[in-house]
């Protein structure tokens, strides 16, 4: 009876706090175990093991130059001589001290030399131990018959969303036990690989998440969090009730969520962001048909449309095409604009950066010709500089990680982009300029459109680089997360500031609107953007409408 009497003060208690508990495999949770979970967190991953592996053992022996009297024996376990540390280890302080410093041997007759040299006396096969950390336990977040709004972490769900936390276990004799946490501040437990339950209407910031699997290794995984936001609207219909559903964090399975929106820790508007930062579903949904001047002056002069009945051949003095020469190319103008769009679409969705900022930006940056704009120093389709290309090389750690190797051999990139000399760092800078300058003499139409292509990719990832400089901008001049001084739209924004005019001009703008006591809104810090900082405004402007 008594077990009876729990399970029903549990119901109502779960009921207080908004949860419904659904369970597979696993036992009803208890208070008992809650407060248990609470006074012992769990150990976190605690796995080693050690591989005896085969190696080519090379032995040397460091004698003294008088006598030539070894004096000890170093195992090394590659080609070539000794390096100092391995002095250091198996011929111990003293000698290793002497050794460091001592002057070359330079004298005809060796032996009177003072100090040591060493020379390679065998060569064998030879077995050691090597430690090795085995892959942990994980979990992970997702939520039950919901759909994905693109390019954001909004899920519409047509009934009360179900969070599910799933245990993942990597190795093969070894499963998961149990998932724990805390949804809002109130203990979850369940039995089993996986943890459901229903969520509801929350706050407009969220509430917060955490939650870790055991194994039966004897470990945990780590305590994963996230920001659940759950909004009920009935869009118009009062009878069909809809459940918005926004999570943020590193663990969510569902479709990718947005970088940028994660990294500042916001959400995205209700029922999704503005247009302009949305990715349809169909790349025919970003097709446009603008009449670009200097993109019609392109096409006119490498032949790819006819403009010789037009007065000055359709090209005007300025270098963009009269009205004659735009007429003369409308049809190659709307064809040469939307071939990028099923690539932009699907960079789009692998980086989850919004399909028609990317358009747009092209779109005011170079009007879709990605080589050379204008004579100037900016280059490619989003008109990188190295000024920029240094952006997304220093924040973008992931997109280092991957380019730095195309350039370099690896070990040079092995320490990140400040571990790179200056000269180094401006090899790379320049490299990466020149990997999305499309401009190319022996190519048809002077393009090289597999580069033009590539430099899509490279876009995306820059604008991820200037994603994380904003939020940090934000962050040293407010002392807080962007998210809770800044608007998801607004964010976007200052992001395209610092991409244009960069940091400096947006830390500039921050600061006059934070000693204005202003909050920081894009109606509010846009009139402090002066002197060369003030182009910004139109460029946000203009890509944003």
């Amino acid at each position: 009876m008594r077990r009876y009497w729990v399970l029903g003060l549990l119901s109502i208690i779960l009921a207080l706090n908004g949860m419904a508990f659904t369970r597979q495999n696993s036992s009803a949770p208890n208070a008992e175990t809650a407060s248990a979970s609470d006074a012992n967190p769990p150990p976190g991953p605690d796995r080693f093991t050690v591989l005896t592996v085969e190696y080519q053992a090379y032995e040397w022996t460091m004698a003294t130059w008088r006598y030539k009297k070894p004096v000890c024996t170093l195992i090394v376990d590659h080609e070539g001589m000794p390096v100092p540390g391995e002095v250091y280890r198996d011929c111990g302080k003293d000698i290793y001290e002497d050794w460091i410093v001592q002057d070359p041997c330079v004298e005809k007759d060796k032996r009177t030399c003072e100090g040591y040299y060493v020379f390679k006396s065998d060569s064998y096969l030879e077995e050691k131990e090597v430690p090795m950390e085995l892959e942990p336990a994980t979990a992970w977040v997702s939520l039950e018959d919901c759909e994905p709004v693109a390019s954001v972490s909004t899920n519409v769900c047509e009934g009360k969303p179900t969070l599910v936390i799933t245990g993942q276990e990597p190795l093969q004799d070894e499963s998961i036990t149990r998932i724990e946490g805390k949804y809002n501040g109130e203990p979850f437990d369940c039995g089993g690989t996986y943890c459901k339950f229903q969520i509801v209407e929350t706050g407009p910031e969220g509430v917060p998440v955490e939650f870790w699997s055991y194994s039966t290794y004897g470990d945990s995984s780590v305590v994963y969090t996230a920001q659940v936001r759950v909004k009920k609207v009935d869009e118009g219909d009062p009878d069909q009730l809809y459940w918005y559903v926004d999570i943020l964090s590193s663990q969510w399975m569902g479709q990718s969520v947005a970088t940028c929106a994660d990294s500042w820790n916001v959400f995205p508007p209700v029922g999704g962001p503005p247009e302009w930062l949305t990715t349809p579903k169909q790349s025919e949904e970003l097709s446009s048909d603008i009449p670009y001047t200097y993109l019609a002056a392109n096409l006119i002069k490498q032949g790819v449309a006819d403009a010789s009945a037009c007065p000055d051949g359709g090209v005007s003095p300025g270098g963009g095409a009269n009205q004659c020469g735009l007429e003369a190319a409308r049809p190659a103008i709307i064809e040469w604009q939307n071939q990028f769009d099923g690539l932009i679409l699907s960079t789009a969705e692998e980086n989850a950066i919004p399909a028609r900022l990317l358009k747009n930006l092209f779109a005011r940056e170079s009007q879709f010709w990605p080589g050379l704009y204008q004579g100037a120093v900016d280059v490619g389709l989003g008109q990188l500089t190295e000024n920029g290309a240094d952006t997304t090389l220093f924040w973008n750690d992931s997109f280092f990680e991957q380019f730095c190797p195309m350039i370099y051999p690896e070990d040079t990139c092995g320490n990140g982009y400040m571990g790179l000399d200056e000269e180094q760092q401006i090899g790379l800078r320049q490299a990466l300029v020149r990997s999305v300058n499309a401009t190319c003499e022996d190519c048809p139409l002077g393009i090289d459109l597999a580069r033009a292509e590539f430099s899509v990719v490279v876009f995306a990832h820059t604008m991820t680089a200037n994603c994380k400089q904003t939020g940090q901008v934000l962050e040293n001049y407010t002392g807080e997360s962007p998210g809770e001084v800044a608007a998801y739209e607004d964010l976007w924004k200052f992001t395209l500031v610092n991409y244009n005019a960069g940091g400096g001009c947006l830390a500039e703008g921050i600061t006059r609107a934070l000693g204005e006591g202003l909050e920081l809104t894009w109606d509010n810090v846009s009139p402090f953007f002066s002197g060369a900082c003030s182009s910004a405004v139109d460029y946000v402007n203009d890509i944003s409408k």
